[in-house]
């Protein structure tokens, strides 16, 4: 026989050492771990939600996460609609990324209550305008978490505005998630009530080593995390897609968050009020009476007396702006000699987009 072809023995061992390189590759977390993402999730969406509830004025719910080992090209065949795919990258303390799952007509709603609708007539389709409305929400939502994460992990949270990517996974999409099907991803599942207009499911995934990583933080053992580390499977019967466990019974109540205007005394005594930490921060308060642009000619010959017309009628509401943002209308008034402005309007959240549609 040739020397260039391999004996039965070669063929044999080297399909061992694949078999055993798989293994290894193959990695479970611990019981502690788990607790400690359950934990996690638990605080931080309640942070989310609370947050979400308060831009589109609805009782919004979020109950204990279940936690999934998966990888990527399994994850992509469970999923057969539209979906949002919601990137988060941590550019402080936590290394690292994840990506939120959202069903596109669930995000349609989102988008349709924070302008103004009532989430009822939607469709599967997003518009630029709503995936911008989205991109919204899930700033709003994701800063309260990263901020409820620097609490539990005593350092500082910081992440990037979100990535939003439209999928259809009806279709053929190969690999939204850009993670390597080597790597394999926590799947943490929350259910998602919106008042009676939304009950799904959301989805957080999150590469195992980051996952490890946060879990150490809240475990306070933190080593620093590692995709590659060999844990043993005890079980190697199992799917891939193998559900690890429900959260404790302990951790078994529902995030609950009030709508607009109720009070939620009973979770403001329990976590710190990071609010009151900049309620002496100052900002700069600006009452625009009107604009106008003028080519550099006609700017060089003003003089002392020139008249220069504005892009306003008379008695026209004027601006208010907060650190170079709009956020109400007004009218000037004089209070003891001193002029003041008394606000008539305030921009609206739906107002506000189209501002961010318009810049």
């Amino acid at each position: 026989m040739s020397d260039s072809f391999l004996s039965q023995e070669e063929i044999d061992a080297l399909l061992r050492q694949e078999e055993a390189g798989e293994a290894s590759a193959k990695q479970e977390l611990m019981a502690e771990e788990q607790d400690a993402l359950g934990e996690i999730g638990n605080i931080s969406m309640g942070s989310a939600a609370t947050a979400l509830s308060q831009l589109i004025n609805q009782k919004v719910t979020i109950t204990t996460p279940k936690i999934s080992l998966t990888n990527s090209k399994i994850l992509s065949e469970t999923f057969n609609i539209p979906y949002l795919l919601i990137k988060i990258n941590f550019t402080d303390g936590v290394k690292g990324d994840n990506i939120l799952v959202m069903q596109s007509r669930d995000s349609a709603v989102i988008a349709d209550l924070m302008m103004g609708g009532e989430g009822k007539e939607i469709t599967d389709e997003l518009s630029e305008f709503s995936i911008s409305a989205v991109a919204e929400a899930m700033n709003q939502m994701m800063g309260s978490s990263a901020t409820s994460m620097s609490t539990m992990f005593n350092q500082r949270v910081v992440i990037s505005p979100p990535e939003i990517t439209p999928v259809d996974f009806s279709e053929e999409v190969g690999n939204p998630f850009q993670y390597p099907e080597d790597i394999q991803l926590v799947v943490i599942s929350f259910n998602l009530t919106i008042g009676e207009l939304v009950d799904s499911e959301i989805m957080q995934v999150i590469p195992i080593g980051v996952a490890r990583e946060q879990a150490e933080f809240l475990l306070g053992t933190s080593t620093g995390g590692d995709e590659n580390t060999d844990v043993s499977s005890e079980d190697e019967g199992t799917d891939e897609y193998q559900l690890i466990e429900e959260v404790p019974k302990g951790n078994d109540e529902e995030i609950s968050a009030p709508p607009k205007g109720m009070p939620a005394a009973e979770q403001d005594d329990e976590q710190p009020r990071n609010l009151d930490l900049i309620l002496d921060v100052p900002l700069r308060i600006s009452v625009v009476l009107g604009k106008t642009k003028k080519p550099i000619k006609e700017v060089l010959n003003l003089t002392p007396g020139s008249v220069v017309e504005l892009e306003k009628i008379s008695n026209e509401p004027v601006d208010i702006l907060v650190n170079g943002t709009l956020i109400a209308h007004g009218e000037v008034v004089v209070i003891n000699e001193n002029f003041g402005v008394r606000l008539t309007h305030i921009i609206s959240t739906r107002e506000r987009l189209n501002n961010l549609m318009e810049a």
